[in-house]
């Protein structure tokens, strides 16, 4: 999947696979977060306070996934009681991998700097999972591009 940042104001994208586009992620204006339409259903990404915990709810507020860790060297996203570990390759990069052991397996990460379009590869994990993965990437660069601009 590919999503191309579609304002420079707000953090929107439009999300791509294999060229059709499939959905938008529309970043929450006050907290971290935001929300997507996948297939006809509504679905929130929403964090806590401190933005190290997210969710991801379904239009009938059922959790479908959470994320745990965010923001630190290794993190954790749960779904369909699976486990998912995820570490973040530099300090210096933006990308977030997908590990199984300590072998990478997937990645999200920015394309471009100037524009912020990301890539995301996260083979075996569902369509809703991947945005979900997406969304709170995305969350966690932009609460760390507005500490390091206040």
């Amino acid at each position: 999947m590919e999503a191309r940042r579609t304002s420079v104001w707000r953090s929107r994208y439009a999300v791509t696979d294999r060229g059709r586009e499939i959905t938008v992620w529309d970043s929450s204006m006050w907290k971290s977060g935001g929300e997507f339409e996948l297939d006809g259903r509504r679905f929130q990404v929403r964090s806590n306070v401190w933005g190290n915990k997210y969710t991801m709810v379904d239009d009938a507020e059922a959790v479908v996934a959470s994320a745990d860790r965010v923001g630190r060297r290794r993190w954790t996203v749960e779904a369909a009681g699976q486990t998912y570990h995820f570490r973040r390759k530099s300090i210096w990069r933006d990308e977030e991998e997908l590990v199984l052991g300590d072998t990478r397996v997937g990645s999200v990460r920015k394309t471009s700097f100037w524009r912020g379009d990301v890539v995301v590869e996260l083979p075996g994990l569902a369509t809703a999972l991947q945005l979900f993965v997406f969304g709170v990437v995305i969350s966690m660069w932009d609460a760390q591009a507005s500490a390091g601009g206040s």
